[in-house]
C-alpha cells in the first residue's frame, strides 16, 4: 500500500515487511480487528522481571541522590572547609555564602546543559547506551573532585562535569522507564526512580554521619570514591537492560522491539499480543511523523497541544522544585545547627528514613489514585505544614536576636520544627516526588519526548541553581520568614495541577495523544475513556488531516 493510498483511505497500517505477517494479515482478512489480542494483564508477581528491569534503570536515580545527600554535609566538615574555604577574623576556617552557593549550585547548571544536550545520545543511539556514556562523564568528575587538594574552583568544576551525567540519565532514565513498563504498572515503575533518588539521599546522609569522625580528607573522599561502585552498578545492569522497543521500532528495528517486548513481558516472540502491542508502537510513530518533523520548533507548533503540553511539564518541574524541598535536602545540616542542635548529621538521616519510607507510598498511591489526586493532596498538605514551619521559626524560634546557638533558641520550638520539616518531608515524596515524573514521562509523544523531557527537566535544575545559590543569602537577611515563599508557591501549584495538569493513569502512551486531541479539560480527564485498541492500531486519529513530512518507517 503506498503512502498516498494509507491518506486517503484514512488508514494507517504499518508498511515494514516484517510487520505485514501472515499471522496479522489473517487478522485483517477475517475482520477481527475488534479483537486484537492484547498483552495479558497480571498479578503483581508476574510483573517481577520488568519491575527488576525497570529498577536497574531507576538507579540513575541513587546516583543523583547520593550527591543531594553528601554534599549537605561536606559544606559542614571541617577538613572541607579548611581545604576549600576562608579564614574569619578570629582565624577560624568558614566557606562563605558566595562560595557555599556556587559550589552547591553549580552541581544543577551542569544538570540543566547534560539535560537539554547530552541527552541527545540517548535519541541517536539508544537509551542503554545514553546512560552509560552518562556514566563515564560522572566517573571524570568524580576523579575531579577527589583529586581537588585547596583549589576550590577544581571541586566546583568536578561538580559541574557531574552535573552534566546526572543530569542526563535524570532525562534518560525515566524516559527508558516509561517506555519498557506495562501500561497498568508504569506509574508505580517510574515512581521508583525517585525511590532511587530517596535511597540515594538515605545513603548518602549516613555516609557523611560515618565519615565526620575524621580529622582529614578522608571526612569527604570517601563518600565520593563510593560514587564509583554507584557509576560501576549501573553500567553493569544497563548491559543486561533490553532497549526501549519504541526507540527500536522507530529506527526500524522490528524483530529487536519484538524480542524486547517479550522479554520485558515473559512471553513469546511469536505470541499475537507482541504483534499487536508492535503495530500500536508503529501507528503511533506514523500518526507522529504525519502531524509533523521532530524539530525544536515542534515544540511549539506540534499536534497535538504539544506546546500546551511542554508548558505544562516546564511548570510541574518547575513547582517541583518551589514545593522547597532542596531547601531541606542541599542544607539540612545547616538548618538543623539554626534550631540548635548540637548534632544536626543525626536529623539529616531522620530526614533521609522519611523521605525514603513514604516513596514507597508514593509508588502505591500513584497508580490507586492517580497522578492528579496525588499532586493536589500533596500541595495542600505541604502548604499547611510550610506555614506552621514558617510561623514557628520566625516568630517562636528566637529567644533574642538571631544568634543560632543552643543558649538562644527554645528546643521545643525546634522540636516542633524537626517534626513539621519530618511531616514536609513525608507529604512531597509520598505525591510531588514521584508524580511529577511520571506525568512528564507520560505526556509527550515519542519523535519529541527526549527534547520536550529535557527542556521540562531543565526548568527542574535552574530553579534548583537559584534555590541552591541564593539561599544562604536569603536566609541570613530574613531567616526563617523564607519559609513563606515557598508558602505562596504551593498555594499557587494547587490550583495550576487543577486547572491545567491532565491524569494519564492507566493509559498507554499512544493513547495520552489521543487524550489531548479529543480536546477533554484537564479537570474532567480522570473520566476520558480512550478508543478501542483496533482503532489505535490503525486510524490516523489526530495527524487525519495532515500532509506526510517523512517517510514511514
Amino acid at each position: 500500500m503506498s503512502r498516498d493510498e494509507n491518506i486517503s483511505s484514512g488508514v494507517q497500517t504499518p508498511t515494514n515487511d516484517s510487520l505485514l505477517d501472515k499471522s496479522i494479515q489473517e487478522q485483517k482478512n477475517d475482520d477481527s480487528l475488534d479483537d486484537l489480542p492484547e498483552l495479558p494483564k497480571k498479578s503483581a508477581s508476574e510483573y517481577i522481571v520488568v519491575a527488576t528491569l525497570c529498577f536497574l534503570v531507576a538507579f540513575g536515580g541513587f546516583v543523583f541522590g547520593f550527591d543531594t545527600g553528601t554534599i549537605s554535609g561536606f559544606v559542614n566538615m571541617d577538613d572541607f572547609k579548611e581545604r576549600f574555604g576562608q579564614l574569619n577574623g578570629s582565624g577560624e576556617y568558614y566557606l562563605s555564602d558566595v562560595r557555599t552557593g556556587l559550589m552547591v549550585s553549580i552541581f544543577n547548571v551542569g544538570c540543566a546543559i547534560g539535560g537539554i544536550f547530552i541527552c541527545r545520545v540517548g535519541d541517536v543511539y539508544g537509551r542503554r547506551i545514553g546512560i552509560m556514556f552518562a556514566m563515564v562523564i560522572y566517573i571524570v568528575g568524580i576523579v575531579i573532585q577527589i583529586a581537588s587538594q585547596d583549589a576550590w574552583y577544581q571541586y566546583f568544576i568536578g561538580r559541574l562535569i557531574t552535573g552534566l551525567a546526572v543530569g542526563t540519565v535524570s532525562v534518560i532514565c525515566p524516559l527508558f522507564i516509561s517506555e519498557v513498563s506495562p501500561k497498568q504498572i508504569r506509574g508505580t515503575l517510574v515512581c521508583c526512580f525517585q525511590l532511587c533518588i530517596t535511597l540515594g539521599i538515605f545513603l548518602g546522609y549516613c555516609t557523611t554521619y560515618g565519615t565526620k569522625t575524621y580529622d582529614d580528607s578522608r571526612q569527604w573522599r570517601i563518600p565520593l570514591g563510593l560514587c564509583f561502585a554507584w557509576a560501576i552498578m549501573l553500567v553493569v545492569g544497563m548491559v543486561s537492560m533490553p532497549e526501549s522497543p519504541r526507540y527500536l521500532v522507530e529506527k526500524a528495528r522490528i524483530e529487536d522491539a519484538k524480542t524486547s517486548i517479550a522479554r520485558s513481558n515473559k512471553v513469546s516472540v511469536e505470541d499475537p499480543a507482541v504483534y499487536t502491542e508492535i503495530q500500536l508502537i508503529q501507528a503511533g510513530i506514523d500518526r507522529e511523523k504525519l502531524a509533523g518533523n521532530a524539530s525544536w520548533m515542534e515544540l511549539i507548533t506540534g499536534k497535538p497541544k504539544i506546546f500546551r503540553r511542554v508548558i505544562m511539564g516546564i511548570m510541574l518541574q518547575s513547582l517541583q522544585q518551589l514545593t522547597g524541598d532542596n531547601y531541606f535536602f542541599y542544607y539540612g545540616t545547616t538548618i538543623f545547627k539554626a534550631v540548635g542542635l548540637s548534632d544536626s548529621f543525626q536529623t539529616s538521616i531522620i530526614l533521609g528514613v522519611v523521605n525514603f519510607a513514604s516513596t514507597f507510598l508514593n509508588i502505591y498511591l500513584i497508580e490507586r489514585l492517580g497522578r492528579r489526586v496525588c499532586l493536589l493532596a500533596g500541595s495542600a498538605s505541604m502548604f499547611v505544614c510550610f506555614v506552621i514551619y514558617s510561623v514557628l521559626g520566625s516568630v517562636n524560634l528566637y529567644i533574642d536576636g538571631y544568634d543560632n546557638t543552643e543558649e538562644n533558641t527554645r528546643k521545643p520550638t525546634g522540636n516542633a520544627m524537626i517534626f513539621i520539616t519530618c511531616l514536609y518531608i513525608f507529604s512531597f515524596a509520598s505525591t510531588w516526588a514521584g508524580g511529577c515524573y511520571c506525568i512528564i514521562s507520560e505526556t509527550y509523544p515519542l519523535r519529541i519526548r527526549a527534547k520536550a523531557m529535557s527542556v521540562a527537566t531543565a526548568a527542574n535544575w535552574m530553579w534548583g541553581f537559584l534555590i541552591s545559590f541564593f539561599t544562604p543569602f536569603i536566609t541570613s537577611a530574613i531567616h526563617f520568614y523564607y519559609g513563606f515563599v515557598f508558602t505562596g508557591c504551593l498555594l499557587f501549584s494547587f490550583f495550576y495541577v487543577y486547572f491545567f495538569v491532565y491524569e494519564t493513569k492507566g493509559l498507554s502512551l499512544e493513547e495520552v495523544d489521543e487524550m489531548y486531541a479529543s480536546g477533554v479539560s484537564a479537570w474532567k480527564s480522570a473520566d476520558w475513556v480512550p478508543p478501542s485498541t483496533a482503532h489505535m492500531a490503525h486510524a490516523t486519529g489526530y495527524a487525519a488531516d495532515e500532509k506526510p513530512v517523512d517517510e514511514q518507517v
